[in-house]
């Protein structure tokens, strides 16, 4: 059994296509339908169900690619760790995370001080962000969606209160602080259902017990402040350096509203050192603020 055999493996898995599968290993489509052929003549089971030109992974195969994933990550792991110990790399990190905005001033920092660090970062929603670092296809999550997951470690770096932002000219705008039920028949700006802020501030609107009507739905902070600016309506917002862009930030007196910002990394795969470094330079980073 060969290790580029259980590579192919896994991507045809992954496709359950022959021909994707080649496409994107960039090799020849029938040398790879060799490849698995001999790799399942050596298992001594067929790995997939084929059907004219269709394949599917049977329970044969799924078996095996849980045993395949993890003997190709503890290989990498191995592969990371060797090279550190050799002095042959200065190191990388493969980071993943929701959004940039509250990491981009320790990620720059950091990056300051390591320039030599190979930083590579995926954009994800919390469930893949979970995903991948159980794969060990990340290093690092940094995410605002509570999680509890066995083997997943992680560490609160930073607590974001929210505010209720109107328009300089609206009914609260002269207000200290406000009760969210207090903008119950207000139209609201918010983001799109899928995205993550949305799922955290619809809890807050039940615990103020009100359903919100949304006029308009979007997907950055900057388009939302553009909105409520407009007086298009009124918005959920964590970022009190927007105050002076034209909207006034109103402190939420009930519900609490905040979010939770985490560090979390996999305790089942070996993390580099640049990303153990990393990993403390931004706890201690936001622990200083």
């Amino acid at each position: 059994m060969e290790l580029l055999q259980l590579q192919y493996f896994r991507t045809v898995a992954r496709l359950e296509h022959m021909t994707r599968a080649a496409q994107e290993l960039r090799i020849a489509q029938p040398a790879l339908s060799k490849t698995i052929a001999r790799l399942e003549e050596h298992v001594g089971v067929p790995l997939f169900d084929r059907q004219g030109g269709r394949i599917r992974l049977n329970p044969f195969g799924r078996a095996f690619l849980n045993k395949v994933e993890a003997a190709l990550a503890l290989l990498e792991d191995g592969r990371k760790e060797v090279l550190e110990l050799a002095g042959l790399e200065h190191g990388s990190i493969h980071l993943t995370t929701l959004t940039l905005a509250r990491l981009s001033e320790p990620l720059g920092e950091f990056l300051s001080l390591h320039p030599n660090v190979n930083m590579q970062i995926t954009q994800a929603s919390t469930e893949e962000i979970t995903q991948l670092i159980e794969a060990g296809a990340v290093d690092i999550g940094f995410t605002a969606m509570p999680l509890e997951y066995p083997g997943i470690a992680h560490v609160t770096v930073l607590k974001e209160q929210l505010y209720l932002a109107v328009p300089r000219e609206h009914r609260l705008a002269s207000r200290h602080a406000v009760r969210l039920s207090e903008a119950a028949e207000e139209p609201f700006i918010g983001y799109k259902e899928s995205f993550v802020f949305q799922k955290m501030n619809e809890l807050f609107f039940r615990e103020a017990g009100m359903s919100p009507k949304f006029v308009c739905q979007v997907d950055e902070p900057g388009a939302m402040v553009s909105l409520v600016r407009s007086g298009l309506g009124v918005a959920l917002f964590g970022c009190k350096s927007e105050e002076d862009t034209g909207i006034v930030l109103l402190p939420i007196e009930y519900p609490v509203c905040q979010r939770d910002y985490r560090i979390i990394w996999s305790e089942k795969r070996y993390l580099s050192m640049a990303a153990r470094k990393f990993r403390d330079f931004v706890i201690e980073y936001f622990s200083n603020r």
